[in-house]
């Protein structure tokens, strides 16, 4: 059966649905319409700050808690490898990684919007009881997929561009079969698309956490209303 989106269903009728999640808030001077308000508010907030902030030249790069850096065994075989004087071409492979989640993000925007006036009304009730993350897994459950398969052709066609690309291929397939490196992670495309995702959903996450901890620095008095009680 097809879930309804928020806006056919009465105030009343979400009242019912959302129960206790609702019911605490009306104390405070909160409607259920002031709730789903405060939500949709809420995802736009985050899904915008995350978007702008990776979307850019340095978005992953220069920042440690996003930055794709070679998975797992290859980092570690890094610093020989560079001995062994491959170190410019390592850094231009791990620059295009880089790179390509920056020119990927901007394309999730679209996606993130129309994931936002779909809301349902069990959407709304697992962000609520949700805690810090229920923005963010709320994303990350709805997109990842369909964000996956819109990334991977870009992402592709920039890695594939560098000189080390194919080696990474070799070199990573060999590991994996070995057991020394994960298999999503031996496929190059693969590895930034997903480390891309996972830096997109940790911002919005990071986003998430400042609106919960200081609602009246978000901006919006229905992010107030429902974070500041």
């Amino acid at each position: 059966m097809q879930r309804r989106q928020l806006v056919s269903l009465p105030p009343a009728l979400l009242a019912t649905w959302f129960g206790v999640y609702v019911g605490p808030l009306a104390a405070q001077g909160l409607s259920a319409g002031d709730a789903l308000g405060g939500i949709r508010a809420a995802l736009s907030a985050g899904a915008k700050a995350a978007v702008l902030q990776l979307g850019q030249a340095g978005g992953f790069s220069g920042n440690p808690k996003v930055r794709i850096g070679l998975p797992g065994v290859l980092d570690d075989a890094a610093p020989v490898l560079k001995t062994m004087g491959q170190g410019k071409r390592l850094d231009e492979l791990v620059a295009a990684m880089n790179q390509a989640a920056e020119q990927a993000v901007p394309l999730a925007a679209d996606l993130l919007g129309q994931t936002i006036q779909s809301l349902t009304v069990d959407d709304a009730q697992r962000i609520l009881r949700g805690g810090d993350t229920g923005v963010t897994d709320f994303f990350a459950g709805k997109t990842r997929q369909p964000l996956t398969v819109q990334f991977l052709p870009l992402v592709k066609r920039t890695t594939d561009q560098v000189q080390l690309a194919d080696k990474y291929q070799a070199v990573a397939g060999r590991a994996a079969k070995l057991g020394l490196l994960k298999q999503q992670d031996a496929d190059l495309p693969g590895y930034v698309t997903g480390r891309a995702l996972d830096g997109l959903y940790a911002v919005i996450g990071e986003e998430e956490r400042k609106m919960r901890q200081n609602p009246a620095a978000a901006g919006s008095a229905l992010i107030k209303k429902l974070f500041g009680g």
